[in-house]
């Protein structure tokens, strides 16, 4: 295992909460029926989502809407067990920093401005290597932005790591030609079934992989 490539919502942080009531504000405001948490789609750009639940609405201006509403709203984001770990290996530089520690980099489907400000929201180090939704013309499920993260990192696909909670994820890892481990958050076992591995959290993760404790200035 040479690189990590972490998600981000449901994997690094916790802002089910947020995205809950920003999306659910804006299909009462749009008039669309109201998605429960479990039939929310997780893993998948904003503007895929507009797109498929209103192919009605410009999905452009639709997700620069909610992007705004979800910067603006960061109430109960917090870190997810490992995170703090996971990111701080990776707060120096060129995707890791600490000694004995695979590279690391984000692959979110979020917005730059968005996994920023919920990984700032979180007290969590910001990595150096981050791929976000609009860095790649095609996302998850599709591979490519795991792919990119791999050439970023300089790495070969078969040497790298996915962590994910949801099944758009696992199966762009999967398409990528990366080992998936999946995380329990958002989605149950049987919805990760495409994954190689399933764990509590990142913090199982860590722990099974046997890598060495980060500095606490480095976590933090």
């Amino acid at each position: 295992m040479r690189a990590i490539l972490s998600d981000l919502d449901g994997t690094l942080v916790d802002s089910t909460p947020a995205v809950l009531r920003v999306w659910q504000g804006w299909m009462r405001d749009r008039g669309l029926p109201v998605l429960s948490a479990d039939e929310h789609p997780h893993g998948i750009p904003a503007r895929s989502i507009v797109a498929s639940l209103a192919p009605h609405l410009d999905a452009d201006a639709e997700a620069a809407e909610l992007e705004r509403r979800e910067i603006a709203d960061l109430d109960g984001v917090r870190a997810l067990p490992g995170a703090a770990e996971l990111l701080g290996a990776a707060a120096g530089g060129a995707g890791a920093a600490a000694p004995g520690w695979p590279l690391v980099a984000v692959v979110t489907s979020c917005t730059r401005p968005l996994a920023l400000a919920r990984i700032r929201a979180a007290g969590l180090p910001v990595p150096a290597v981050m791929v976000t939704a609009e860095r790649t013309d095609r996302v998850k499920p599709d591979p490519d932005p795991y792919l990119l993260g791999a050439r970023e990192l300089g790495t070969d696909p078969e040497d790298c790591v996915v962590l994910e909670d949801a099944p758009a994820g696992v199966t762009a890892g999967r398409a990528a030609g990366m080992r998936v481990v999946a995380v329990r958050c958002s989605h149950d076992e049987a919805a990760l079934r495409g994954a190689d591995e399933v764990v509590d959290d990142v913090a199982a993760f860590l722990r099974g992989a046997g890598l060495p404790a980060v500095a606490p200035g480095l976590a933090g």
